[in-house]
């Protein structure tokens, strides 16, 4: 890091890569090359192998789904509808703001832009440990605001079932198919498309290591929305933050997993010692602390900088997932930090908020990858295309003529000779290469 700082607590180990390791990734592409080559028969070896899971069908009909929801409890579902009410209102204001657009920039000629959706998504909903049921809200809900057709929706089995509030989460979002169906066979049968699973265009959705590979090597066959990496969270705060509070929202995302850094850049030294004496307080009877404390001391780090804007500038150095601001005027961050997933401004938000229930969505760049691009959006899902057309005739006449000489420069003859018909057929002028005759009338 460039910027100064006092590091009161360094990382004991190094950050995770950007790369999967070696293991991974051949473990990856031989599940890939096994489910192109062989279909349903490799994707349920590969299911019966890790998830023991082998049903008549992957994909669940609208009996099984009733039969599973009447499993979930009644507040369940009316927290999962108040959820995606959150992100479809925020999407739909997200969709709202785009608009199609046609400009005449010369007379007669007319360049004009669309957004078309997608029209099939594949909507990873990952399960395991934490079966994390707020991913059906932002992939599914988002895909559908943004007039996605088709989206085929799954997670894995929970210990040889159908996961209750997984399913209902995603049917309630709209997903058009649910699949149980995990891990690399789940998205490479989306992606490639199996005997009973139809291809997508693009897949959606945080998932484990083995996940994220197969969306790293599956990537140009079909779209992705992000190459995920370990949850990650930046605080910055200052002498008025409470280091109660900060120690408790650092350790909410440290019980993400072992490899989730957690970072506090703050401008007080008291802040920084007592937000530690905190964390190993609480440290002792989360249940959650096998997981939070192996990541808080092997990821977790402690800067005391000596200003507000060598804070905004360390800050976005890490360029993190999540950044929390617990300053005394927390909307400076909007104007002094720009590398960010989702900022979380001041002490009545946190970044669970962002999680679970706010609406805003949470699937959002890691490892650096704020540097260059936001989170998943409803834009994602849609294709930003442009069209053309020449109505003028003397417009036309003097972009061939422009065309001719320009393609020449770079050598491009058939090109030039394109415009040059248009600077004949619609001008005076003629062509030098062909004795082709126009009728200009």
């Amino acid at each position: 890091m460039s910027t100064p700082s006092k590091l009161v607590k360094a990382a004991a180990a190094s950050g995770p890569g950007r790369t999967s390791s070696p293991e991974i990734v051949e473990t990856v592409a031989e599940v890939i090359a096994d489910v192109r080559a062989n279909g349903d028969d490799a994707v349920r070896r590969y299911s019966e192998k890790f998830d023991s899971w082998s049903p008549e069908s992957f994909r669940l009909g609208p009996d099984e789904i009733s039969s599973v929801l009447a499993f979930v409890p009644g507040t369940v579902l009316d927290d999962l509808r108040y959820v995606q009410r959150q992100v479809r209102g925020f999407a739909q204001a997200q969709r709202d703001s785009l608009t199609d657009f046609e400009v005449e920039t010369l007379p007669g000629v007319y360049l004009g832009q669309r957004h078309i959706p997608i029209s099939a998504v594949g909507a990873y909903v990952p399960g395991g440990r934490y079966p994390l049921t707020a991913s059906a809200h932002m992939t599914v809900v988002t895909a559908k605001v943004a007039g996605v057709d088709r989206v085929a929706a799954t997670t894995p089995p929970d210990r040889g079932t159908p996961p209750p509030i997984s399913v209902a989460a995603m049917h309630l979002a709209g997903a058009d198919e649910i699949y149980v169906l995990g891990g690399v066979q789940a998205v490479a049968a989306l992606a490639l498309g199996t005997e009973t699973v139809d291809p997508v265009d693009m897949i959606a959705g945080p998932g484990n290591a083995y996940v994220a590979e197969a969306k790293r090597q599956l990537f140009g066959e079909v779209g992705i929305d992000l190459f995920a990496g370990p949850t990650e969270t930046l605080i910055v705060a200052d002498e008025h933050a409470d280091p109660f509070v900060v120690a408790t929202d650092l350790l909410s995302q440290a019980e993400h997993g072992p490899d989730s850094p957690c970072v506090l850049v703050t401008t007080s030294e008291e802040v920084a010692r007592r937000t530690l004496d905190h964390v190993e307080e609480q440290l002792v009877d989360l249940p959650t602390e096998p997981v939070a404390r192996k990541a808080w001391r092997d990821r977790g780090e402690v800067h005391v900088v000596a200003s507000l804007d060598d804070a905004w500038a360390l800050a976005d150095e890490y360029a993190s997932e999540h950044v929390q601001i617990l300053t005394a005027q927390p909307r400076l961050a909007l104007e002094k930090m720009r590398n960010y997933g989702a900022l979380f401004l001041g002490d009545k938000t946190c970044v669970p908020y962002g999680d679970k229930v706010i609406g805003t969505n949470h699937v959002l760049p890691t490892l650096g990858a704020a540097r260059y691009t936001g989170g998943l959006w409803v834009g994602k899902y849609l294709k930003t295309v442009t069209y053309q057309e020449v109505q003028d005739a003397r417009a036309s006449a003097e972009l061939g003529e422009r065309c001719g000489r320009a393609s020449r420069l770079e050598n491009f003859e058939g090109h030039a000779r394109s415009g040059d018909i248009r600077a004949a057929r619609f001008g005076s002028a003629r062509l030098e290469w062909t004795d082709h005759e126009f009728d200009r009338s």
